[in-house]
């Protein structure tokens, strides 16, 4: 460990894992053909089960990771029930990957209202019509909510659904991974026992 950080093959290992992060997926803008934000959103669910899906990141706070979802669906009720969660960002045209584990927080509705207001007005009308994960009869029962919702909401603002919001991920866990030949790749794990400790451990894994 050095002043600045652990030098780790071709890149250097910030103290904090954040700084880290924000300078991966800048370079992953570039260099990603399709959504650069996208991660893997894991949760338990009620019998002790797994579930995976992929979202997409549509905030970072300093020491945090927020997405939005409808509170009804599968992942919003997996979450609520134990308040945690893992994250995987996986940028294959760089060969990277950062693994995330962490302590979940609802967002606020003055930043759920106005992530919900930016959103495209059709996106907005489809949290209305959409009674997601649950089982669909047709995909005309579908289209057809969203022409009921379409003539609701002709003219005005669309108000933000109250079972549609944000949770912010609050990570104790932090794991970057670049590929390097031969498999023997660089990770660098960071992890903290509170959220509260700022001060970050940081140590190198074999890959």
């Amino acid at each position: 460990m050095t002043d600045d950080g652990l030098t780790s093959g071709d890149f250097t290992v910030e103290k904090d894992p954040f700084r880290l992060f924000n300078r991966w997926l800048k370079d992953a803008a570039v260099r990603e053909i399709n959504d650069p934000n996208a991660m893997s959103l894991a949760t338990v669910d009620e019998t002790g089960m797994p579930d995976v899906r992929m979202v997409l990141l549509k905030g970072e706070d300093k020491d945090a990771f927020v997405f939005y979802t409808n509170y009804e669906s599968r992942k919003g009720q997996e979450i609520l029930s134990s308040m945690k969660a893992a994250l995987c960002f996986h940028w294959k045209s760089l060969r990277r990957q950062v693994r995330i584990r962490g302590l979940v927080e609802k967002v606020s509705d003055e930043e759920a209202d106005a992530y919900y207001a930016s959103r495209p007005r059709v996106s907005r009308i489809g949290a209305w019509a959409s009674r997601q994960s649950r089982p669909l009869e047709s995909r005309f029962a579908l289209e057809k909510a969203v022409a009921e919702y379409t003539v609701r909401y002709a003219a005005g603002s669309i108000p933000r659904p109250p079972y549609w919001s944000g949770f912010r991920i609050r990570p104790v866990f932090m794991e970057f991974w670049h590929d390097r030949p031969f498999r023997l790749h660089d990770r660098v794990l960071f992890t903290r026992t509170s959220l509260d400790k700022k001060n970050w451990k940081a140590e190198r894994l074999y890959p």
